[in-house]
């Protein structure tokens, strides 16, 4: 089995990557591709994260990673993309953290996180709540129920941070649709949580 010291990548950028696939990206092989490439996409009131992001990852970034697309049915706000290059170290990466070109959620690569991974997590999916108290949730809504289970139990036996997996209905194609998110529902978890984090987060503006 590959491991993951093996893959050809700077720790900064392997850990901003996992970071970011738990969020906003995607790490697969397109169509006519040999090898997998990264792809985020944030919208523009989160430019400065998003070029902050960038910046870090040039490691894997061509002269044109970065575009602007126009809004869209989903949006009326332009969207930042970065596509990073094809490479065959995102492809040994890819193998790690991800089952039939989809992402699978396993302890043996999360354990890989560090600080920083978390930040670009929360960054990217994370949010503040101010209901009865200062709380936070990561909004998990691309992973089965199972998968959010196995990130809860990441956070609790690798960082000490408790939290509950719980379910919320949105629409969605005009019909509601259950989504599970990962809720730290204490003000002191929250702290615990933010102490973790907040050495590494380049702007305190970029904490929602």
């Amino acid at each position: 089995m590959k491991r993951y010291e093996q893959v050809p990548l700077s720790d900064r950028t392997k850990e901003i990557i996992l970071g970011t696939l738990l969020g906003d990206g995607s790490l697969k092989k397109q169509k006519n591709y040999k090898n997998a490439r990264l792809q985020f996409r944030h919208s523009e009131k989160d430019s400065d994260y998003f070029y902050w992001k960038v910046k870090q990852l040039k490691e894997i970034a061509g002269q044109n990673s970065v575009n602007v697309q126009k809004p869209d049915g989903y949006s009326k706000n332009k969207k930042l993309r970065f596509l990073g290059k094809a490479l065959s170290s995102l492809t040994l990466l890819s193998e790690l953290t991800h089952k039939k070109n989809t992402l699978h959620i396993k302890r043996m690569w999360l354990n890989n996180m560090s600080p920083l991974s978390l930040v670009v997590w929360w960054c990217d999916d994370g949010s503040l709540i101010s209901d009865g108290g200062r709380k936070g949730v990561f909004c998990t809504d691309g992973f089965e129920k199972e998968s959010v289970k196995i990130l809860a139990q990441y956070l609790d036996k690798v960082w000490n941070i408790n939290t509950k997996v719980a379910p919320v209905n949105r629409p969605r194609d005009g019909k509601k649709e259950q989504y599970w998110r990962l809720w730290i529902r204490s003000p002191e978890e929250l702290k615990k949580f933010l102490r973790i984090i907040l050495p590494h987060i380049p702007s305190k503006g970029m904490l929602r």
